[in-house]
């Protein structure tokens, strides 16, 4: 009887055990499913937009949209990679994350240098023609051509923040095109004096000068050109409706904080632009691509700032 006994009671507990595992396999499961929906909750995607065509090219954006109908505010972003690779994926944890707190999001490609073809102002085109698309076909994506900004990081704040300054200006409109005028404009460790990023590239990668790469010249040949393709030569007085955000790591090695990020601030600021910083004291470069943790990663840092600077200003 007493083997019985221990025999039914290793019976009971095993029974239990079995039940007990199977409970906590159901939870990581659920858990497990619940976070696969995460990221489709909030948001629709509409991926391979055509926004526009030049010759053989076709040029494509990823657009990420709150659900539901409704004007909703947009931001065009430009992706960085020396103006020579990635693509529009790098907005692929920004779009989500935007879209899911009221901000549809146009991640855009657009046409890369590659062996001394697409060199500038191509991809300078390209962006206008991003924004002149989604003014022009607003109402059929449900966005709000009056609230339209641009975010860029790397090369991609280098071409937001110029097609922002000067997308109706001499060179790179004749002024019959539909205007390239936003509201905000945000710009992540951006190049926006090409003559200081030429002479750092110069100085600490004379191997690799990305600037000369994208401008096909030296600055030694044609100073012209790199004063022509630099936002902060646009920073003036009469030019000052658009708001920015810009943010930077302090300890970025490739793009120097104070010649490029801190100096274009206090053009904007000199010329009576709106224009809030967040600096991320122990940040470098890169990090915008990065998964959204908030908090944890450094683009969850920024994530809260930007949205509370989108409300106010978007």
């Amino acid at each position: 009887m007493k083997i019985f006994s221990q025999a039914n009671n290793l019976c009971k507990f095993t029974s239990f055990l079995y039940r007990l595992i199977n409970c906590f396999i159901f939870s990581l499961l659920a858990a497990a499913s619940t976070r696969a929906a995460m990221p489709g909750a909030g948001h629709d995607i509409q991926p391979g937009i055509i926004y526009h065509r030049t010759g053989d090219e076709v040029l494509t954006g990823d657009l990420y949209r709150p659900k539901g109908n409704g004007k909703h505010p947009v931001l065009i972003a430009v992706h960085g990679g020396d103006w020579r690779f990635a693509d529009a994926s790098l907005y692929k944890h920004w779009g989500p994350y935007l879209a899911k707190n009221g901000y549809a999001v146009f991640a855009v490609n657009y046409r890369l240098v590659k062996d001394k073809t697409n060199l500038y102002p191509t991809a300078v085109h390209d962006v206008r023609a991003a924004v002149q698309f989604l003014r022009q076909q607003a109402a059929t994506y449900q966005l709000d051509p009056d609230r339209i900004g641009l975010m860029g990081d790397s090369a991609g704040a280098q071409l937001a923040t110029l097609v922002a300054l000067a997308g109706d200006q001499p060179p790179f409109s004749d002024g019959m095109n539909p205007t390239t005028k936003v509201k905000v404009c945000i710009g992540i460790y951006g190049s926006y004096d090409l003559t200081a990023k030429w002479e750092h590239s110069n100085r600490y990668y004379p191997d690799n000068n990305i600037a000369q790469g994208f401008l096909g010249s030296s600055l030694i040949d044609n100073r012209k050109i790199y004063f022509e393709a630099s936002p902060l030569s646009y920073v003036t007085r009469d030019n000052n409706h658009t708001q920015f955000l810009l943010s930077w790591g302090a300890k970025d090695k490739f793009v120097d904080p104070e010649e490029q990020s801190m100096t274009f601030m206090h053009a904007l600021k000199q010329a009576g632009f709106s224009v809030s910083s967040v600096v991320l004291k122990n940040a470098g470069h890169y990090w915008a691509s990065e998964p959204i943790k908030v908090p944890g990663t450094d683009s969850g840092y920024l994530a809260p700032r930007l949205l509370q600077f989108l409300k106010e200003k978007l």
